[in-house]
């Protein structure tokens, strides 16, 4: 099952919402034990890369149909091996973008991009970007965006799955909390990656991306590269400055992953972040009552839309026009991935609305008409097979570290979280593929607060799909390398979502290098 949030939805680091929408809050969907990684020996994070070819620019791939790119972008390939501990074995190929930098004496180097995901193309991201920074930003930095490996263009990996979709993979428990069905399903996705995208598929993985991301700054020629990385984005760049402290330059993180919790431990507080999200859009709703008949306060409208997704939980409604019934598991899906932005609180609330007649069997023209924007599929990418996000998404979040393999463990682990958080059902204790999964081909990177001062963390507090504590909680790692801002605003953006406050200082580290001296409490946001 494909799904999309449709039209109007804000774009900057993301080209859907329902994409961001899978972010790190979804691998959050594990339990805390996990095994030890496997130890093959890593190669020498910060060998010289000798005689790097250097980059022709060219035409970049098709876009998807409808999809737009800003025309000054250009295109290229780094050539990257595919074992990093085998440098003259076999090559893969990682896409690359470039938008430079407006002519000045400014220039200060390249500001490479990620958009997070995991697994999102970030080829178009330079100019999905661009239009949210001020000149002196563009003057100093070429904006560099790339696929990562085995995404998009860059040698797209694919596990064949019969459901293509990353919100497929979401392990919902069935009505009245089993999770048989989430077992087997979870047996048979590993399998399935292990027979159809083979053995070459453990090499996707975040620390090898961050190597190659110091190919791309040889090939571009540049001693040092400037990151700017969102969501998933935050722990590559983290992992980049770990392994590559003297080739980072200046380092924004943006709704971030705490590097403790990689990946099986991440679910700690996703449950606690959607119960402080889920406010916003119920006080949007209530303010709507009459229209809307969602409730006419926050409490009424939480505990319909709870009673709403156990009803479909129990018995799914056929979307009319549509090939799909909408369950409870969709429902709360599209919840998470509308809160993530501020501006489409009100959508959200229109699609509860929807929703609700829906299965009341009273659905209006106008609610038919939401309920086929939101779950239209969105046009296929030429030459990146259906499932490649998918398919990535599990060979970074199973590849990065090993995970727990005890069935009963999840179940006990499920049930509470169930208790806990009525609102995400059980799902961020869940079983995934990653239970089944092969070892990793090394263990995760280390990260410690050794290094340059040069990075800028931004959180949100009431960020729904990488809470606040986990932004803490990087915080704390990096220690006397970081500055963190918190804005006190909800959804998964900070940078441009209306405080002048955190706007201003990403602006002044990213031209001046300054970061605050003490951590910084945004208080006057006005969401756009």
């Amino acid at each position: 099952m494909q799904r999309s949030v449709g039209a109007g939805v804000p774009r900057r680091f993301t080209r859907t919402v329902i994409a961001v929408a899978l972010t790190v809050a979804a691998v959050a969907s594990c339990a805390d034990a996990a095994e030890d990684a496997a130890s093959e020996d890593a190669p020498p994070a910060a060998a010289e890369v000798t005689d790097p070819p250097r980059i022709t620019w060219g035409t970049c791939p098709a876009l998807a149909e409808g999809a737009k790119r800003d025309p000054r972008l250009t295109c290229a390939t780094v050539e990257v091996p595919l074992d990093h501990r085998n440098p003259g074995g076999e090559k893969i190929q990682v896409a690359v973008s470039k938008l430079p930098a407006v002519k000045s004496q400014d220039r200060r180097g390249v500001l490479l991009l990620n958009p997070g995901g995991p697994a999102l193309s970030g080829l178009d991201t330079p100019g999905v970007v661009a239009p949210t920074l001020p000149p002196s930003v563009l003057a100093a930095y070429d904006l560099i965006g790339f696929d990562p490996r085995g995404v998009g263009h860059s040698t797209p990996q694919s596990c064949g799955l019969d459901d293509p979709s990353l919100a497929g993979l979401f392990p919902y428990p069935a009505a009245g909390g089993s999770i048989t069905a989430n077992v087997a399903h979870a047996r048979t996705t590993a399998e399935r990656c292990a027979k159809n995208a083979g053995e070459k598929l453990r090499y996707f993985t975040t620390a090898n991306t961050a190597r190659d991301v110091d190919r791309i700054r040889a090939a571009l020629g540049e001693d040092k590269i400037s990151y700017w990385g969102q969501s998933y984005g935050t722990y590559l760049g983290t992992v980049y400055g770990a392994l590559f402290p003297q080739r980072a330059d200046r380092l924004v993180l943006e709704g971030n992953v705490d590097p403790t919790k990689v990946w099986a431990h991440a679910k700690n507080n996703w449950g606690k972040a959607m119960s402080e999200r889920f406010p916003d859009a119920a006080r949007v709703a209530a303010a709507q009552h009459a229209t809307l008949g969602l409730g006419g306060t926050v409490d009424e409208v939480t505990r319909r839309y709870v009673a709403l997704a156990d009803r479909l939980d129990r018995t799914s409604a056929p979307v009319p026009g549509t090939p799909l019934a909408l369950t409870g598991s969709m429902l709360r899906t599209v919840t998470y991935s509308l809160l993530l932005h501020n501006e489409t609180l009100p959508v959200l609330a229109q699609f509860w609305k929807a929703a609700a007649g829906l299965a009341d069997g009273r659905l209006t023209e106008a609610d038919g008409q939401v309920l086929r924007q939101v779950f239209a599929a969105p046009p296929p990418t030429p030459g990146v097979p259906a499932d490649n996000q998918a398919t990535m998404f599990l060979a970074l979040t199973c590849g990065d570290a090993s995970w727990s393999g005890d069935v009963d463990e999840y179940a006990r682990r499920t049930a509470e979280d169930r208790a806990a958080w009525p609102l995400s059902a059980g799902m961020p204790a869940n079983i995934w593929a990653c239970a089944f999964w092969s070892k990793p081909v090394e263990e995760p990177v280390r990260v410690t607060d050794e290094g340059p001062r040069n990075t800028l963390i931004l959180q949100n507090r009431r960020d729904n799909a990488t809470p606040w504590e986990d932004g803490l909680g990087l915080y704390e790692v990096l220690g006397q390398r970081a500055a963190f801002i918190g804005a006190d605003n909800g959804g998964h953006y900070v940078y441009h979502q209306g405080s002048k406050c955190v706007d201003e200082a990403t602006v002044t580290f990213l031209t001046t290098g300054r970061l605050p001296d003490q951590k910084v409490d945004c208080t006057d946001v006005t969401p756009r």
